[in-house]
């Protein structure tokens, strides 16, 4: 698969996971996207360039 449409299929998976704040730990997170946490906070790291509204709460882990 191209690379980029990978890149975007995670994006979108993460963007779904976020709206329901069902993401979990970093670990977690990365768990279920099938990704390192290491591609984890890469990819966080992007969206939010594209200015996309990502907060962790630590109370809900999510």
């Amino acid at each position: 698969m191209n690379v980029i449409i990978k890149q975007i299929k995670t994006i979108e998976r993460m963007d779904q996971l976020i709206r329901l704040r069902a993401t979990g730990a970093p670990e977690t997170f990365a768990h279920r996207l099938g990704v390192s946490k290491t591609k984890l906070y890469r990819t966080i790291d992007i969206m939010k360039t594209l200015e996309a509204p990502i907060v962790y709460n630590v109370t809900l882990q999510s």
